[in-house]
């Protein structure tokens, strides 16, 4: 008599799965690859493209692993398949075609990994599904998600760089994320965030507090301390590395050797963190049968429902929205090639601009130097229509300064101007270029109205998009050199659209044409 001695087959003690049932399972787990594969590209491509998120290669190997490590369970745990996990897949799926319409790439990500799990849910059945929780959603850590961090944990680690320097006895002359030593100047740029290292620690933690403690508490708190502590060390991964710097008149950790300090002080901190860590270990909990009381007939019974039904509903939900997808794109498409007239402008140009963003390619660009009160002001509109992943208006690559050495941001925040008798909603940003400071005033138009809110702004896209109104909206923006007195530059920057304001919506609302 044949004996199936592979657990991963069994349904509860004493019953058998059928590999027919396996190989359904298998396949409705995998429809979401076949289906969203644009999708699953796109984050390989993330992955390809930046080191801060390469060990998403990892990831669903270690859940894989996760998974192997706790085969027992489908040992105890019957597989009963769970209808109602079927809306939960829904709501992902809604939630990748609204983020789909409004070009968030970051959204799209998480909810398509976040189908497995429910898929998962919904053919395994809740008991079994929640015995693989963990393992299922570490999943979601494979979506490079943290660089919307990159900018509050660089002004972290410059505020923490300049108050322990000033705190040794050094003196600091601070403008923004760039501070003066006696020995030399530094800056606090991305790579010198930690957000690397805080996406690291987030995910090594999660794992190791999952591996370790049984208890909530413990895990949580050791999750808590792999947020907080590679924070805190980056900062004093940037004040050392500025005081080896200062100490050696320069002639140490400005080089390569600057990386390779930082990343020897992660891993120690790592080390020990974990090391202190293992002393509240605790024991794997035994895993108890969810057959007991029960006879052998009856889990036989339970294990044995069919899953075929589930597995092709749960296949046909997440088919149904890259169909919708397709509709809306086709519908919203519009073909027509935009023009900026800029005729309509009450000012006329007076030459070329010295300062110009880094954004990504626009279907339309409007710019131009311009004077208001004598001040020279530079305006550059960028237009974009049926937009994709290459050319989008709003996204974290485009930067009202560069990522080169020509320009740099120095402070940003947000302000509401006057124009016209009209409030205005805008971002306020110092950029620092070869030629001097530059005050910049930047808003999107986005379905016909102003916002200085990225997440309104891919709202208002979304429903455009979905409406069949088209993805069309610009990005405004206006600068003028800044001084020691901010305030002139506003008032010039206020006159300009005071006067113009009104002639560029209406320039805009032209090349829309719907």
């Amino acid at each position: 008599m044949l004996m199936n001695d592979n657990p991963a087959l069994s349904g509860a003690a004493g019953g058998r799965m059928a590999v027919p049932t396996v190989a359904i399972i298998v396949a409705a787990l995998l429809a979401p690859l076949l289906l969203y594969w644009g999708t699953a590209a796109s984050i390989v491509s993330v992955w390809n493209s930046s080191e801060t998120f390469a060990h998403g290669y990892a990831i669903a190997p270690i859940s894989l692993w996760l998974i192997w490590r706790r085969r027992e369970v489908f040992q105890h745990i019957p597989v009963v398949p769970y209808w109602p996990a079927l809306g939960l897949l829904a709501l992902c799926g809604a939630g990748w075609l609204v983020a789909r319409a409004g070009e968030v790439g970051v959204v799209m990500q998480y909810a398509f990994v976040a189908m497995f799990p429910a898929v998962a849910l919904a053919v395994l059945g809740r008991r079994l599904a929640g015995a693989l929780t963990f393992p299922l959603l570490f999943l979601l850590f494979a979506v490079p998600f943290g660089e919307v961090f990159v900018q509050p944990l660089i002004n972290f680690t410059a505020d923490f760089t300049v108050a322990a320097v000033r705190a040794t006895g050094i003196p600091v002359l601070r403008n923004g994320t760039m501070f003066e030593l006696p020995t030399g100047n530094w800056s606090v740029v991305e790579a010198c965030s930690g957000v690397r290292y805080l996406i690291s620690s987030i995910t090594l933690g999660c794992l190791y507090a999952y591996l370790s403690y049984r208890s909530n508490w413990r895990r949580a708190l050791f999750i808590g301390l792999s947020i907080i502590v590679p924070i805190v060390a980056n900062g004093l991964r940037a004040y050392m590395i500025v005081m080896i710097g200062h100490t050696s008149d320069m002639a140490l950790a400005t080089g390569v050797d600057h990386l390779i300090y930082g990343w020897l002080f992660f891993g120690l901190v790592m080390f020990i963190m974990f090391w202190i860590g293992s002393y509240w270990r605790e024991d794997e909990a035994p895993i108890v049968p969810a057959t007991a009381g029960t006879n052998g007939a009856a889990l036989h019974s339970a294990a044995s429902r069919p899953v075929l039904g589930v597995a092709l509903a749960a296949v046909a939900v997440c088919a149904l929205w890259p169909a919708l997808a397709y509709v809306s794109d086709k519908a919203a498409h519009n073909p027509a090639p935009v023009q900026l007239d800029g005729s309509r402008l009450a000012s006329s140009p007076v030459g070329g601009t010295t300062w110009s963003p880094t954004y990504q390619p626009a279907d339309a660009v409007l710019k131009g130097k311009y004077t208001a009160g004598g001040v020279p002001v530079e305006l550059n509109v960028l237009y974009y229509r049926n937009q994709n992943p290459e050319k989008r208006l709003i996204s974290s690559v485009n930067r009202v300064d560069s990522r080169k050495e020509e320009f740099q941001q120095v402070a940003s925040g947000g302000r509401t101007e006057d124009i016209g008798g009209q409030p205005l909603a805008l971002r306020e940003t110092r950029v620092r270029g070869p030629q001097g400071n530059y005050l910049v005033w930047h808003w999107n138009w986005v379905d016909g109205g102003f916002t200085a809110n990225d997440y309104v702004g891919k709202l208002r896209q979304a429903k455009a998009k979905l409406m069949m109104h088209g993805d069309d909206g610009a990005a405004l923006m206006v600068a003028t050199p800044v001084g020691e007195n901010p305030e002139a530059a506003r008032a010039a920057l206020r006159s300009f659209l005071g006067a113009n304001l009104a002639p560029l919506e209406a320039t805009l609302e032209a090349a829309r044409g719907r």
